[in-house]
């Protein structure tokens, strides 16, 4: 097999995805795996599939859209999705997305895409969640590329340029798309703000002018709504814990985040594609200096974002709690939906420790926040 520059980074190619199909199928972890996605099919009948398949088309046909289809059926009502006429199937884009869910947000856009018969992009893979052989084979199969967390100011600019020439190659060179979160870490208070950093480093592997240089990209805001925020309790808990002290990680947290995240009930979601960012928009700041040139991009992302977030019940009834009025019922949820909203926030909150009125304060946030982005 030929060496490529980014045989650290990139995701397998086509051959090599039967060998890793096959260490999968042969890992201990793998009957639990296949009792959840394939409960009618035999375990012997599930690994020889899985061992059968060839490509990175077959694992996603194969694996993970049948993964993402159980889950929709059974923790989603209704999942929509609009603007994907304002992509070209000719065109690959850098994907900028809000991030609430750790693998539901990415993967949820590549139904939409594969759906509509769309190149599925190929998705950001933190390297804090490589932990073991089994989970790196399941993502570098499924077009995941790694992105290195942590290690000094140093380490951290030779990584990002290195991150922002793959993602350049990916774009300009092999045509494909990826999808990448605003931010590193999910949004833990409902606020989705892009991170300047994220456009400096898309920047970093041209000479370009920057609007130029962004506009090469093909960037694309992406705004993902869950109607009841996927591990809510555990993001409240994380924000009070880190007012106080810093936030350390359990060592399997970002496991059990994933696992919640497939299995808990979500009411409705939406997935909204925003227009890409153009060239004429880009060089409306001109004039300004360089970091003036990277928040002025930042906010367009923003603004797309929080403009076409999917607002549901619960963010007009948190925004009326937190207000003390009920100015939306009748408009945009029922008394019903209301009380259900407390019932169920008091049922959540009553498992965590802490000043009652702040974690309640923190709950409300995660759902009132981006009704407040959108007013302003």
């Amino acid at each position: 097999m030929t060496k490529d520059r980014f045989d650290d980074l990139r995701p397998y190619y086509d051959e090599e995805i039967n060998a890793a199909m096959c260490r999968i199928a042969d890992n201990p972890l793998f009957p639990k795996v296949a009792e959840f996605l394939y409960p009618d099919k035999n375990l012997e009948d599930v690994k020889n599939m899985i061992r059968g398949i060839k490509d990175t088309d077959g694992f996603q046909i194969y694996v993970m859209y049948h993964t993402m289809s159980e889950i929709i059926k059974k923790t989603i009502d209704n999942f929509t999705f609009g603007g994907l006429d304002n992509l070209d199937r000719n065109k690959a884009y850098i994907f900028v997305s809000n991030h609430r869910d750790i693998l539901l947000d990415s993967a949820l856009l590549q139904v939409i895409l594969f759906d509509n018969k769309f190149r599925t992009s190929e998705i950001t893979f933190g390297s804090n969640l490589m932990t073991s052989e089994f989970i790196v084979d399941i993502g570098k199969s499924n077009k995941m590329f790694k992105v290195i967390r942590g290690g000094n100011p140093r380490d951290f600019y030779k990584n990002s340029l290195r991150l922002s020439q793959y993602i350049r190659y990916v774009i300009s060179e092999r045509k494909e798309s990826v999808w990448i979160a605003q931010r590193n870490g999910r949004t833990k208070d409902g606020n989705d703000q892009t991170d300047q950093g994220l456009v400096k480093m898309f920047a970093m592997s041209s000479k370009n002018k920057i609007p130029e240089n962004l506009a090469e990209l093909n960037i694309v805001p992406v705004s993902v709504s869950y109607q009841w925020e996927t591990c809510d309790l555990a993001k409240v808990k994380e924000i009070y814990i880190a007012r106080r002290e810093k936030y350390v990680k359990e060592p399997s947290e970002d496991l059990h985040s994933i696992i919640n995240g497939i299995t808990q009930y979500k009411g409705n979601v939406h997935i909204e594609i925003s227009k890409p960012l153009s060239i004429k928009e880009l060089n409306q700041c001109n004039d300004c200096k360089k970091n003036e040139l990277f928040s002025w991009a930042t906010e367009l992302i923003d603004k797309r974002i929080n403009k076409h977030f999917k607002l549901w019940d619960n963010n007009f009834i948190a925004y009326d709690i937190e207000n003390g009025t009920k100015a939306y019922m009748d408009k945009k949820y029922s008394k019903e939906s209301y009380e259900y909203f407390i019932q169920n926030m008091k049922q959540k909150l009553s498992k965590l420790e802490g000043d009652a009125k702040e974690l309640e304060q923190i709950y409300l946030g995660l759902y009132s926040n981006p009704l407040k982005n959108m007013l302003r």
